[in-house]
């Protein structure tokens, strides 16, 4: 059953967030980035989760499905460019007071450490794709990423961690974008402590 998008799922995931006690920084020389995941209406009362396709002429991670996001720019805060980049992916503006929280930082093969940023769409919030970067821009229930079995972990020759993936949109869907959604429905949802920076990516997404 997918929960209820209205004021008592927003204080819960943001009392939630505000439980977790951030990770250590694994910054190092990675480049820093950050994601927007946003809860929005599915347009029948329930709680979604705000999904792109990345569009296929981009050089990096073309056709790919990602959360709105991009690199953090000289000058900018993780909160700031998390919004921007809402704002330019999917035209969604976002107030500042609509973050709810933060999740942990997560290291990639390509050399990002992604940081992401929860933030809460007004009812109705209508969301219009850049052809520049976006594809498509789709709105996934929370039931579906709650899914027994979801989302999956599998062990690969070339590292001695799991990678995640979540079966979503007829596809599979792997980290950073798994990883995140696996520990916002853990932590913010659920209320667990759960980390997710050991979770790995499949090789062709270290590149």
């Amino acid at each position: 059953m997918n929960p209820r998008y209205d004021d008592a799922l927003r204080a819960a995931i943001t009392r939630n967030l505000a439980q977790l006690v951030a990770a250590p920084s694994q910054a190092g020389d990675l480049k820093r980035a950050a994601v927007c995941l946003i809860v929005a209406d599915d347009g029948e009362g329930g709680a979604a989760v705000v999904l792109t396709r990345r569009a296929e002429h981009l050089s990096a991670h073309s056709g790919q499905f990602a959360l709105p996001g991009g690199r953090i720019d000289e000058g900018e805060t993780v909160a700031q460019a998390a919004l921007r980049e809402a704002h330019e992916e999917i035209g969604l503006a976002l107030a500042p007071d609509s973050i709810l929280g933060r999740l942990d930082d997560y290291p990639t093969g390509s050399g990002y450490l992604i940081s992401p940023v929860v933030a809460w769409a007004p009812r109705d919030a209508a969301t219009t794709a850049n052809p520049a970067e976006v594809a498509a821009i789709y709105r996934v229930h929370f039931s579906e990423l709650n899914r027994a079995g979801s989302p999956e972990f599998v062990a690969i020759p070339e590292s001695d961690r799991p990678v995640i993936r979540y079966p979503l949109l007829g596809t599979l869907i792997h980290a950073p974008t798994a990883a995140v959604l696996y520990q916002f429905m853990e932590v913010a949802v659920h209320g667990r402590g759960t980390r997710v920076a050991h979770l790995d990516q499949p090789p062709w997404a270290w590149r």
